[in-house]
């Protein structure tokens, strides 16, 4: 137990922001001098539990940072240790506690926090193992691996992030790969003027790091590396004359374009990032063995843009997209409000031969025998919609859906105007437009036709019709989770399809969920000028 010379991690006042303090960064010519009166040394027992065993080096703060053992629980543990202790050691001491209450399998776990007086120290667990600075020293990783170490990541800020605080400190060199492939954030910084929208953006400079081994963010460099490994610099990613940084895929071979769109959403200042868990849950997604890869060249993520463009040349256009990050998978949590109007597609211009079976063989039916001809695919008439809105208590947004499957593509529904954000000034996390096709059909294809380019959506089913009402609108949110067909993105810039749907599935409730708007004067908003299903 701690000694009776200040209080343990139990009594210590909870404050300041989140913190794994000392992760081994090296002190540089700006950190503040050490304090070496008292100084531990090997085969000192700290609070009667804590053996130091090793030196490892000094952090970018000027404390001490020790691999250790807890002799009571014969565990390996790293020590780090601040002279002198008392009111300067108060913020190290209280982040420490709000460290120790986040419990994830991606953060480094906080034990302890004492304060001596003339020293103050935290107890954390001990990583065997290297930075992704380290990791990538030989090259940049292969994507499938950079992918999980962002869903890794990502994982622990949201963690961090729904109890209200933040990291300030994700880089390539405390992100932390143990021996046994566990993947820790650790060395989160109770100094400067972080957000969590930075740790966000942070993300997408780990991939950038992990697929190119580049680091993105010149503006802030390095702060020093992990413990037990040295210091080693990390060139700046290539840019153009204007300081555009290049595209992954421009930078080495072989990057699959959806993770490419992902990390430059993320590093593109004039977009708005997903929360933490959302980008959590797109990246667990996308997280599949390599020989699945090719699924999601067409399966996400769904990006809507006005401009499609060739395969940009090297540095062309770097940094300067102007593409909503659609976070789309199995995530019902990302809807953001986008009400769009439906239809269904015509069948006119269809070849009536497209569909029919194969000319009958020898082994065919005698002529007499009729051979049975499939299933046409058809416009399907809808026989319900509404405007879902679970998080608006005035549903001042709910009129006007039947505009969407009214055939007349000039009037449609559209949601108001929202400030600062796409994400609906990031006071919602989604509304939608709900279809009743009145009994399951297969579905071929959804057509949304928009008002304006810049939105990302995307389709949901389920089995459920709660009542028209806020309460409603909850539950239908809750039961609709499974994310149907492919996003289609060969579009003409304001029109949306889905495809790729389970032929052995079929479907009676559709939702179209809108997770960012698009601009427009005054801020950001959208229409959805009709909506049409095809199937059969």
């Amino acid at each position: 137990m701690p000694s009776s010379a200040g209080p343990s991690i139990d009594t210590i006042t909870e404050g300041g922001r989140v913190t794994q303090v000392g992760e081994g960064q090296e002190a540089d010519e700006s950190a503040p001098p050490v304090m070496t009166f008292g100084a531990p040394t090997a085969g000192e027992v700290l609070a009667e539990r804590y053996e130091l065993v090793e030196h490892i080096n000094n952090d970018s703060a000027g404390r001490l940072v020790w691999r250790g053992v807890d002799v009571i629980l014969r565990r390996p543990v790293a020590v780090v240790l601040r002279y002198p202790g008392g009111d300067s050691a108060t913020e190290m001491l209280q982040a420490a506690v709000a460290a120790s209450r986040v419990i994830h399998p991606n953060l480094v776990g906080v034990y302890d926090a004492i304060d001596e007086a003339d020293r103050a120290y935290v107890v954390r667990e001990w990583v065997d193992g290297q930075s992704l600075r380290d990791l990538a020293a030989d090259g940049p990783l292969d994507p499938a691996r950079a992918t999980a170490i962002g869903n890794a990541v990502a994982s622990a800020l949201a963690a961090v992030h729904a109890t209200g605080m933040v990291h300030g400190n994700v880089h390539p060199g405390t992100v932390m790969i143990s021996d046994e492939g566990r993947v820790v954030l650790a060395d989160a910084r109770t100094d400067g003027d972080d957000s969590q929208e930075n740790d966000i953006r942070a993300v997408g400079g780990v991939l950038y790091f992990a697929l190119t081994g580049y680091w993105p963010h010149a503006e802030a460099p390095l702060r020093g590396a992990t413990a037990g490994h040295g210091r080693a610099a990390i060139p700046d990613a290539v840019r153009d004359a204007g300081g555009a940084i290049a595209a992954p895929r421009q930078v080495r071979a072989g990057v699959p374009a959806y993770l490419d769109d992902l990390t430059m959403d993320l590093l593109d200042a004039e977009i708005a990032p997903p929360s933490s868990d959302v980008l959590a849950a797109e990246l667990a997604r996308l997280d599949v063995p390599a020989e699945e890869e090719h699924y999601l060249d067409n399966s996400g993520p769904l990006r809507f843009a006005a401009d499609t463009e060739e395969e940009p040349s090297p540095l062309a256009a770097a940094g300067g997209r102007k593409v909503a990050v659609g976070i789309a998978g199995l995530l019902a949590v990302a809807l953001v409000g986008l009400l769009i109007g439906i239809s269904t597609l015509g069948d006119g211009d269809k070849d009536p031969q497209a569909n029919q079976p194969p000319a009958p063989t020898s082994s065919a039916p005698p002529a007499g025998d009729a051979t049975p001809a499939a299933t046409a695919v058809r416009k399907l008439a809808v026989k319900g919609v509404r405007i879902i809105d679970p998080y608006s208590k005035n549903r001042s947004e709910v009129d006007g859906a039947e505009k969407v499957i009214d055939g007349d593509e000039d009037d449609g529904w559209e949601t108001e105007t929202y400030r600062d954000r796409p994400n609906f000034g990031n006071l919602k996390k989604g509304m939608g437009v709900w279809i009743d096709l009145g009994e399951p059909h297969t579905v071929k294809s959804v057509q949304a036709i928009l008002s304006a380019t810049g939105a990302s959506a995307q389709l949901l089913a389920g089995t459920t019709n709660p009542p028209s009402s806020s309460n409603g609108d909850k539950q239908l949110e809750l039961d609709y989770k499974t994310a149907i067909g492919q996003p289609f993105e060969d579009h003409d810039g304001t029109t949306m399809t889905f495809n790729g749907f389970d032929a052995d599935q079929k479907y009676q409730y559709l939702l179209f969920w809108i997770t960012e708007l698009a601009p427009a004067e005054g801020g950001f908003k959208l229409g959805v000028q009709e909506i049409t299903v095809q199937g059969s």
